[in-house]
This record gives structure tokens, C-alpha cells and sequence, in this order.
């Protein structure tokens, strides 16, 4: 359904440090960077959408956060939503909403929510049972 989607960011040596670290164990990783334009791609498969980009805005004007606006990642399984939670708070993110059951989405769905650096709410979420 998606080609990509895009964070921006203002401190593209933290973002860097930050997602590598987050996205790693979802198996998500860092196929390209490009620290001149401030671009780091990440996928399971670099040749295959879905992608998650980082990039220092192209106007030149600082990256601010979207209201309403929520970049959700799947785990496979509701550990690993416990260790994208934990993982980003260690790495300076802020809470928004600590791992569990969400069940006015549906009765499986087990989710995280927090802000990266920048301020950007990202989700995990395992649509998986236990």
C-alpha cells in the first residue's frame, strides 16, 4: 500500500544513532546514507517498498513534527514491541504511551507509543496473540 515513509529530522548524527539502534531489531536496516543531503534509507529489503527514510529537510528550513501524525512500525511479536519501547526511551526518546493491549483497536492489538528527538510520535504494534 506504501512506498516509503519520511521523518525529518535536526540532528541527523542522533536520528542516525537513534533509528539504528530502534529499527535493527525489528529487522529493519540502514541500506543508505548520504550525510551530505542528510538521507539514511531503511527496509527489510532496500529493492522492496516498504521504506522508512530520515532526512534533513529539503527547504532548508528546520524539521517540526506533524499533529496528528503517526509513524507505526510491526513486530513480530509483543517482546520486541517491549524492546522498541525501552530501547527508544534509553536512546532519548519520551514516553507517549507504554507497551500493552489496545483492544478498542481490536482485541490483539499490543502496542508502544513514544517520540523520538525530533518530537515524532512513532508506534509499534504486534496485531499478533500472545
Amino acid at each position: 500500500m506504501f512506498s516509503h515513509a519520511t521523518l525529518g529530522t535536526n540532528d541527523f548524527p542522533r536520528a542516525l544513532a537513534f533509528y539504528d539502534a530502534l529499527l535493527t531489531p525489528l529487522g529493519l536496516t540502514r541500506f543508505h546514507t548520504d550525510e551530505a543531503q542528510g538521507q539514511a534509507g531503511y527496509a527489510a529489503n532496500p529493492e522492496a517498498s516498504p521504506q522508512f527514510w530520515l532526512m534533513r529537510p529539503i527547504d532548508g528550513r528546520p524539521a517540526s513534527i506533524g499533529n496528528g501524525v503517526t509513524i507505526a512500525f510491526e513486530a513480530p511479536d509483543r517482546a520486541a514491541v517491549r524492546r522498541f519501547h525501552a530501547t527508544g526511551l534509553e536512546l532519548g526518546g519520551t514516553e507517549e504511551g507504554a507497551p500493552g493491549l489496545r483492544q478498542h483497536y481490536h482485541p490483539d492489538y499490543y502496542g508502544a507509543y513514544l517520540r523520538d528527538p525530533d518530537g515524532n510520535k512513532l508506534c509499534c504494534v504486534c496485531h499478533r496473540p500472545e
